[in-house]
């Protein structure tokens, strides 16, 4: 057998031109993301927080639309969520401990210790939520920043005024995002499931391709599935009885799965795929996102190796499948596991959250620098404002990425932000022209969230400090002082929640790699593992389904917790760069066993139980090799044709993610 070194691109810090040139972590922060403007959320956002402000200068409040237009602002940042009975949740719930938050701080402002005391309990409770997941997060960073911001600033009396104000104001932008709900209700999850074909088309029009091409179009997949199925089993676990259109979109989204199955077989076997099929595939993204029904007309060549079968029977059957109008309700399964009861999933996350140390470790963080913050703020006799504290709860986000990045982002983008708010602050009179201003500068939010941290941090930045204006009527004299807090906040969140903590600047991506590899062992084992009849052939299904499932979402993680570590500064970066091509191999490997197992089930010849259980022990063994070497290369050798035996890509590709993790490389 002949081999050759096939390279691919890995992720590092190029080196500089100039010694004085940006590190690339930096330059990483900085660059612009790519993902698409929700032009709808612009719009809603400019109208959101303008129209409580007009409010309260037509009835001679403006304190009191300040405060609503608050509330709106979280509801704006909330609102990120594509399925409606998603955004209800991503946006009432942090409204509501937002409420909680504002009204514990209204009740301890001015009170010296009891405010730190106070703030730095809600500190690390809100720490500890933020652990349960994307909702609980935002929910927890509401509780705080609302929390801070009624220790920090005078607000109406009698204390209920304010949660009540921030409250509607939240619940406006709620009443706004839900207008189209009676037109577009069902659309979201259709639209996700019809995105899930689309990525599995571009997976099969790449198969054949270079491998970072389809590497590329694989993860679009694994994300477009994890999107797909948590809309519409989140759906699902909240109806009760059978939904039609529920039952239609869970068939169509299950019958892709096949589909998925086959495109690494279609990778693996060398040559590109007629157009016709990856033209099929996305008709029927087409026909699931207008849903189409009717009699499908397919125009396929006829397949000649187990793996073009695999891909054409996928396809008829998801074609039958998506134009049917009315699938067998007691036929359809989720095939991933229904979600629990909704008390069930409480009680199961409010104990993982009591028992996790990463919890407890994130909420003592947390507790840490906003106890300092607020001592600075509360009990030094120098004048300090709720700013400090503010930039702390923003910074020290691990789930949001790297602290340490973010902590330079944060001052880069609140100088940007201080510029606009100066020039506001200046030349705008305070009164009714302060709302078109904050149209524009509210509509600038969503549109700047979408390119990445800075920028959002340069669009909140002068609608805060305009609001905070109509509360303290400080006017330009605000700008000064805010730079200065924030960078106070910075070097507390550096100082006392990254550097003291060596989790957060040590990478653990080589111990979660290492439990992959064990799940990709036990998945090859339960990819071949004997069955005696028809009722464990379905068991084994469902089994496979499911691990091969947990491993991308786990890789996925993984990957999302090495992009992370990429912004850190060396020696961090660089160690998650000598990681990253493993993960790679461990997905190859995934890839190779599903494509074996495909071509088992379309007419090759199944592999011996002792081949299956040497590769187990061997992928056992990498794992090991895992948690033991601290520097990685890439081996990438290129897979045997299709007529060697069903196992051989899959001996190739553990035998170069071995290869990676050999210490004396």
């Amino acid at each position: 057998m002949t081999t050759e070194r096939r390279t691919e691109h890995i992720p590092h810090e190029p080196a500089r031109a100039h010694p004085l040139a940006p590190p690339a972590w930096l330059l990483a922060g900085l660059r612009p993301s790519t993902t698409p403007v929700n032009w709808a959320a612009v719009v809603r956002a400019g109208i959101a927080m303008a129209v409580p402000l007009a409010v309260g200068f037509a009835v001679d409040e403006p304190e009191y639309g300040a405060l609503a237009s608050m509330g709106a602002l979280s509801g704006v940042i909330g609102d990120t969520a594509d399925a409606y009975r998603m955004r209800i949740l991503n946006i009432a719930l942090p409204q509501l401990l937002g409420a909680i938050g504002v009204a514990l701080g209204t009740l301890v402002y001015g009170h010296g210790w009891v405010a730190v005391a106070v703030l730095t309990l809600i500190a690390l409770l809100s720490g500890m939520i933020s652990s349960i997941g994307t909702v609980a997060s935002a929910s927890g960073l509401v509780f705080l920043l609302n929390a801070v911001v009624g220790a920090g600033l005078p607000m109406p009396e009698p204390w209920w005024t304010a949660p009540l104000l921030l409250a509607a104001g939240g619940l406006f932008v709620l009443l706004l995002t839900l207008l189209g709900w009676p037109l577009r209700g069902r659309q979201p999850e259709r639209a996700a499931v019809a995105a899930g074909y689309r990525a599995v088309a571009d997976a099969l029009e790449a198969a054949g391709g270079p491998a970072p091409v389809y590497d590329e179009r694989r993860q679009q997949v694994t994300h477009a599935l994890n999107q797909a199925y948590d809309l519409v089993l989140g759906r699902r676990a909240r109806v009760h009885g059978r939904s039609p259109s529920l039952v239609r979109v869970l068939a169509q989204l299950n019958v892709l799965i096949p589909l998925v199955e086959a495109a690494p077989a279609a990778y693996l076997r060398g040559r590109p795929l007629p157009p016709e099929v990856p033209a099929a595939v996305r008709e029927l993204a087409a026909a699931v996102e207008e849903g189409r029904t009717g009699t499908p007309v397919l125009s396929l060549p006829a397949p000649q190796s187990p793996s073009e079968r695999a891909v054409d029977a996928a396809l008829r059957h998801a074609a039958k499948i998506v134009h049917l109008p009315e699938p067998d309700p007691f036929n359809v399964d989720d095939r991933l596991g229904r979600p629990a009861a909704l008390r069930v999933r409480a009680r199961r996350v409010v104990r993982d959250m009591m028992l996790s140390e990463a919890s407890w470790r994130y909420g003592l963080r947390l507790a840490l620098c906003i106890g300092l913050a607020q001592s600075l703020v509360s009990l030094i006799q120098v004048e300090r404002s709720y700013w400090v504290a503010l930039t702390v709860t923003f910074v020290l986000k691990p789930d949001f990425g790297s602290v340490f990045s973010r902590a330079v982002l944060r001052a880069l983008g609140t100088a940007a932000g201080l510029v606009l708010a100066a020039a506001v602050l200046a030349e705008v009179p305070r009164g009714w022209w302060d709302v078109p201003v904050m149209v524009v500068l509210a509509a600038l939010i969503p549109a700047f969230s979408a390119k990445g941290y800075v920028f959002q941090t340069a669009a909140i930045t002068p609608v805060i400090l305009l609001l905070s204006d109509l509360l303290n009527h400080q006017g330009f004299d605000l700008v000064r002082p805010r730079l200065l807090d924030s960078l106070i906040g910075c070097a507390i969140t550096l100082v006392a929640g990254y550097l003291l903590w060596p989790e957060s600047w040590h990478t653990r991506i080589g111990d979660r790699l290492a439990d992959a590899v064990d799940d990709a062992a036990r998945y090859v084992e339960c990819a071949f593992a004997p069955v005696a009849d028809e009722a464990e052939l379905r068991a084994a299904r469902q089994s496979r389904l499911q691990a091969r499932r947990r491993i991308y979402r786990d890789l996925s993680g993984v990957r999302s917790e090495f992009q992370r570590a990429l912004t850190e500064p060396p020696p961090t970066g660089s160690r998650a760069a000598a990681w990253w091509p493993l993960v790679v191999a461990v997905e190859r490997i995934v890839d190779a066993t599903t494509a074996a197992r495909v071509r088992v089930n379309h007419g090759a010849p199944a592999p011996p139980p002792s081949e299956v259980a040497r590769i187990a022990g061997q992928l056992r063994a990498l794992a090991e090799g895992v948690r033991s070497s601290p520097v990685l290369y890439r081996v990438d050798i290129p897979p045997e044709s299709e007529e060697a035996g069903v196992l051989s890509p899959l001996h190739q590709e553990v035998a170069a993610a071995r290869a990676i993790a050999q210490p004396e490389h």
